[in-house]
């Protein structure tokens, strides 16, 4: 039965016919047609189409750069739960396997500090409120140092400290 109160008025009585002859093909039309076609697909494992990057984007196009930054912040969001289960993973092993966790666990260690460093690698350094064109930004301005010192982290060439030096 309809759990809809009954009008008390005639105006009351009039809004609702109206609102009935409005909503009725609808709500017959999802129940009929939309909702027996419809696939159930659970909501936490939604999948995203993955979209341009920002490299891709037009200058003048704002719909793709928004597109991007719902892009970086959906990436972001996984990266930091794979860093939180990896880290939960190395924990859990150093308290199951309390005496012998240093030799035990060390992969698990590794995989976990190689992961935190491609994080922060991408995300690193950018703030609360980083976005998609610093972090395109961050990785053109370590690309560019790369080229000219050699990889982060072992030190500037030899030609590049002989020349500064002169």
């Amino acid at each position: 039965m309809d759990d809809t109160p009954s009008p008390r008025n005639a105006i009351n009585r009039f809004v609702q016919a109206v609102s009935n002859t409005v909503q009725a093909p609808v709500i017959w039309f999802r129940e009929k047609v939309v909702e027996p076609n419809r696939t159930p697909y659970p909501w936490y494992h939604q999948k995203f189409r993955r979209v341009p990057t920002i490299d891709e984007c037009y200058t003048d196009d704002p719909v793709c750069y928004y597109e991007a930054q719902l892009q970086f912040k959906r990436d972001k969001l996984v990266d930091n739960e794979i860093l939180n289960i990896l880290r939960m993973r190395f924990e859990d092993c150093v308290m199951y396997e309390a005496p012998d966790h240093v030799r035990k666990c060390r992969p698990l260690l590794e995989e976990y500090e190689k992961a935190s460093e491609n994080w922060f690698i991408k995300y690193g350094d950018l703030g609360a409120y980083g976005n998609v064109i610093d972090a395109y930004m961050k990785q053109k301005h370590r690309m560019v140092w790369e080229r000219r010192h050699g990889p982060v982290g072992t030190g500037m060439k030899e030609a590049a400290v002989e020349v500064e030096a002169h």
